[in-house]
């Protein structure tokens, strides 16, 4: 039996031993087993909420492909403490044919899934509400409820038992001069840009090190952050202001600003870095200048009269120097984000609008899709299906073989039954026997049909479809559906100094491609799509003096 291991430990603050501990104990129990150890996967520091770990993630492709047959793993809560993650995780892998062994639970069944996965939800949130009720209780003593601004540092201290006291915070000297230094050049009608430009020239680290940009500075005035919003520095602690959320489709945090009437807020006058005199004065400008949630839209605030147009390609057009945004510097003509608000990028150059549009549209009619490249990539994915599915027609073949032994064996236990043999020694056996039944049964039943390969002439097809897309786009009334489904194409759009001016590179979403080309308006991926993306992630197919890498893009020089 090929079994794979797979240990996880959550916290930074535990011994990274702890994984090598977790597949110590997996191996002595697959040698006990007479198991074959084929892999072992990992995941260090990292939350079991999610399955947006890479350690998890690499084990589920291989499961996919038929690397093992079992994965062990210390208990439940290593693989997901979440109920959903966990359910489909378990979903998938008995679709493959992959059983999944904790030393603690033993062979997971759906019982387990059931009750295990509620018994790990309800620790995560017992736990969240522990932490905040201690995080609460040391904001409500004065002390930091976690985190640590620009202009403090931690106090390390230690109480007559030993234990480490925490939330002690003091004030950094310097970076409380470059506080001041910020909040007196705001408030005397320097701008935020300007600023974080000659903080930079003069070498100054930003907060965590980084470099100063706008966004340090002015923040948002409703969530509290960037410097002219941070209560701390005229002593007044604030906690509570924003919760956060875990968004269940990408797995990542999002911040919702709270009821100000659930906010903790404490006076720390020994914390204050800023007068109240220079705090108000930033303040007073900064209502003149910046725009809040609770003002706009009513007409009074200067900026509501502003209307940023929406171009075609907004917010996809990158620096190819530092990566930063090109964002529009005139009313014409597009630059480095970075070069103009950081003075951390060298790259001065400038394109006109309307000319990058152009050259994109072009670039998606006449390069990105070259037939001869594309009917090379829809042989080799087309040989890549074929493996696969012949693979997966085995496994099939051998479970459709398997299902008529099984009944054999089932009539036989009962035969023997029925000649007298006593029911109790062959009880195990028939339990056995039904539950394989059961369980060849319903894998046969949700075998999916094979789906349609790559058209061979989908890059001609492609072309036609963008030229149709182009002629509607010049029209005056033009819809936003033709731009939406333009902009789903493009992936990202580098500028890259060469020869004194600015090389356009184009970036196309490959799923985003063959589902236009197909005529799919839904994001849903080729049906082949887990092959589609072990096979795109090996290979790099070259045409020329342009390379169109497959892993997340199709490329052009334009």
């Amino acid at each position: 039996m090929k079994v794979a291991l797979y240990a996880r430990y959550s916290s930074d603050s535990q011994r990274d031993a702890s994984i090598e501990d977790q597949l110590r104990l997996c191996r002595d129990y697959a040698a006990r087993q007479d198991w074959s150890v084929v892999d072992s996967y990992t995941d260090r520091a990292v939350s079991g909420a999610s399955l947006l770990r890479p350690g998890i993630q690499e084990l589920m492709q291989d499961a996919q492909r038929g690397k093992f047959c079992i994965i062990l793993a210390e208990a439940m809560d290593r693989l997901s403490r979440d109920q959903e993650d966990i359910a489909g995780l378990f979903k998938r892998m008995k679709f493959a044919g992959v059983r999944i062994i904790t030393l603690s639970e033993g062979d997971v069944t759906q019982l387990h899934v059931g009750l295990k996965g509620t018994m790990n939800a309800l620790f995560l949130q017992d736990l969240a509400d522990k932490t905040r009720r201690g995080l609460r209780g040391r904001v409500e003593a004065g002390k930091s409820g976690g985190g640590l601004c620009y202009g403090y540092d931690v106090v390390r201290q230690f109480d007559a038992s030993g234990e480490a006291v925490r939330g002690q915070r003091t004030v950094n000297a310097n970076e409380a001069a470059i506080v001041r230094r910020v909040f007196r050049e705001y408030a005397d009608g320097k701008a935020p840009r300007a600023i974080a430009l000659d903080l930079n020239a003069e070498g100054v680290a930003g907060p965590l090190g980084g470099a100063w940009g706008p966004s340090t500075i002015h923040g948002n005035r409703d969530r509290g952050t960037g410097f002219l919003n941070n209560e701390m520095y005229i002593g007044r602690l604030i906690w509570n202001r924003l919760r956060y959320l875990k968004d269940p489709e990408t797995g990542k945090r999002v911040s919702r600003l709270n009821p100000e009437s659930e906010w903790i807020v404490k006076d720390v006058p020994e914390l204050r870095i800023v007068e109240p005199e220079l705090w108000e004065a930033a303040k007073a400008r900064q209502a003149t200048t910046t725009w809040s949630q609770k003002t706009r839209g009513e007409g009074v605030h200067p900026l509501n009269s502003l209307k940023r147009p929406r171009h075609l390609f907004t917010a996809m057009t990158r620096c190819g120097c530092c990566g930063g945004g090109f964002s529009m510097i005139s009313k014409t003509l597009l630059g480095c984000s970075t070069a103009r608000n950081k003075g951390t990028c060298d790259n001065r150059m400038t394109i006109r609008r309307d000319v990058l549009e152009k050259s994109v549209l072009n670039g998606l009619r006449t390069r990105l899709m070259d037939p001869a490249l594309f009917k090379e990539f829809c042989d080799e994915f087309t040989r890549e299906v074929n493996r696969v599915r012949m693979e997966r027609g085995a496994d099939l073949a051998a479970m459709r073989a398997e299902l008529p032994r099984v009944d054999r064996e089932l009539d036989k236990a009962i035969q023997a039954i029925l000649d007298g043999v006593p029911g109790a020694k062959l009880k195990d056996k028939i339990g056995r026997l039904e539950a394989r039944k059961e369980e060849l049964t319903a894998l046969l039943a949700d075998a999916p049909q094979p789906p349609p390969l790559l058209h061979p002439n989908m890059a001609v097809i492609y072309r036609e479809r963008i030229e149709a897309l182009y002629e509607n786009l010049q029209k005056e009334d033009a819809s936003m559906e033709a731009v939406e489904r333009l902009r789903a194409l493009v992936s990202r759009i580098k500028l890259i100094p060469q020869d004194g001016e600015l090389a356009i590179f184009l970036e196309g979403d490959l799923a985003a491609i063959l589902n236009f080309s197909s005529n799919r308006k839904g994001a849903a991926a080729h049906p082949d799509h887990d092959v589609l993306q072990s096979f795109i992630e090996q290979d790099t197919l070259v045409a020329g003096a342009r390379k169109y890498r497959f892993p997340h893009s199709l490329q052009a020089a334009l």
